[in-house]
């Protein structure tokens, strides 16, 4: 597999590409209208606490108050259930950060318990921990890896060993840990002057995030149309990660064409995803949950029905993960593969989309394959999905995606043509309509003559163009 990054810096925007052999798998995009606030540090205060949701709402200073729930706010293990009211107070102030953008009409969700995340590590200051990344399934590494740890950790910071660790040793653990230990310091004595409610630390630019979390071994180049950019870039690859310095490169261009990455957005925010077999999956994303599912459309298969359903779901798995991973979808996702009998199938499918689940940095669980055939998964959401930060509900359908049917939308102007009629003594009533719904009722003249004949008025039917299908106007003179 080569896979690459590609950093088309814009002047209103920049987009961070994955591509794992030119084909879009995730996507990142900043700009101006779109500041992330994942991993900001502020100091807030305590609006409202709200003991039946065990919960409260805290003050950030952004436009909604954030929400902390009583887990996020216990800096220490506890065997016992705490009422929210025995951790915070109204108008207490606390330092939190956040866990979770806001998403819809919802706050951000914030957290008391602080992470710096670093290339090897990641720092816990109020948490006296040592964690090691549960990709990491090697035991006597795991075990090589905490014991370094525990070495380079000191005042009862706690410390998380992250995925790329793997292999390291102490001298790069121990440079993750004293930079992130002194920018808490850092933190925190701006904290102790700063008036809540106020950010007091702002996690990387979406360029060095990716520097930092997605360029790894396995990534053949990074590619950048900015010099400046790829300069920055290569001033922090050359102290945190000095081996991945040949992997930089700067290339002129419009990388969101050349690469084909707008067209794979555009794709990505359909709900039909067709297959290379000619098959496809249905993708309906809703607040808390997804349903995906599979088709097997224009395929057809060779030889027998149950190779044709395995071989469907099999192509089915690579392109759902494609898609978790390329729209960020995050929570509940059930998804309906294609009825198999065979008990070997079924596992084998699990089997496929475990193993690719593994390419995906975000934490994922499968639950097992219900009663009625449907695979649960589900998958941590931390930030925007692809939809959310492209698309806003059509202010037509309200976002229901539907229209009521011409016919029915016939019925509702006769009866309001009905209800005007009884409140007027005016002759004529003038129906003002979108130009498709005219058409429709100008073909049915003898419906019109009949309406008329039992209100017992003239109707003249108008066209607008800038009426919404469904939009009807009556005036009567």
């Amino acid at each position: 597999m080569y896979k690459e990054i590609v950093v088309d810096v814009g002047q209103e925007q920049t987009v961070v590409a994955v591509l794992e052999d030119g084909s879009l798998m995730e996507v990142y995009l900043e700009h101006e209208m779109n500041k992330r606030v994942l991993g900001n540090i502020y100091k807030g205060i305590v609006e409202n606490v709200l003991p039946g949701m065990q919960a409260a709402f805290v003050d950030i200073g952004l436009e909604r108050n954030a929400f902390l729930y009583v887990d996020e706010a216990i800096n220490f293990p506890t065997s016992t259930d705490m009422s929210i009211r025995d951790v915070v107070k109204e108008g207490q102030e606390l330092l939190v950060q956040v866990i979770k953008e806001p998403l819809g009409t919802k706050g951000a969700r914030v957290t008391t318990k602080i992470t710096l995340p670093g290339r090897f590590i990641v720092l816990m200051p109020t948490v006296d921990y040592v964690g090691v990344s549960r990709r990491i399934e090697d035991e006597n590494e795991r075990e090589r890896l905490k014991e370094l740890a525990n070495e380079v950790k000191y005042d009862s910071m706690g410390v998380i060993v992250r995925t790329v660790a793997e292999g390291a040793g102490y001298a790069e653990l121990k440079r993750d840990f004293d930079t992130l230990a002194t920018l808490w310091q850092k933190i925190s004595a701006v904290a102790s002057e700063t008036v809540a409610p106020q950010i007091v630390h702002k996690d990387l630019e979406l360029v060095q995030r990716m520097v930092r979390d997605i360029l790894t071994e396995d990534v053949n180049r990074m590619l950048i149309n900015s010099r400046e950019i790829r300069d920055r870039i290569l001033e922090y690859v050359e102290i945190a990660q000095p081996e991945f310095k040949n992997k930089v490169f700067y290339q002129e261009g419009d990388f969101l064409e050349k690469y084909n990455i707008n067209s794979q957005i555009r794709q990505a925010l359909r709900r039909k995803v067709w297959l290379k077999n000619g098959a496809y999956i249905v993708i309906d994303q809703m607040e808390a949950l997804t349903a995906i599912d599979v088709n097997t459309g224009k395929f057809v298969g060779k030889d027998n029905l149950k190779e044709t359903v395995f071989e469907t779901n099999l192509q089915a798995v690579t392109e759902i993960v494609r898609q978790l991973r390329l729209r960020n979808i995050g929570g509940i996702i059930v998804i309906d593969f294609i009825d198999m009998k065979e008990s070997e199938h079924k596992q084998m499918v699990l089997a496929a989309l475990e193993k690719e689940l593994k390419k995906d940095r975000t934490k994922t669980s499968i639950m097992g394959i219900t009663q009625l055939g449907l695979v649960e998964m589900t998958r941590k959401k931390t930030r925007q999905g692809l939809e959310s930060i492209l698309m806003s509900d059509c202010p037509y359908c309200d976002g229901k995606g539907k229209v009521l049917t011409d016919e029915n939308i016939v019925l509702n102007i006769k009866r309001k043509i009905r209800e005007c009629a009884s409140r007027t003594i005016q002759s004529t009533i003038v129906v003002k309509v979108h130009p498709q719904i005219a058409n429709f009722l100008e073909e049915d003249q003898e419906v019109i003559e009949k309406l008329e004949n039992e209100i017992n008025k003239k109707i003249i039917i108008k066209d607008e163009k800038s009426f919404h299908l469904e939009d009807v106007e009556l005036i009567t003179t």
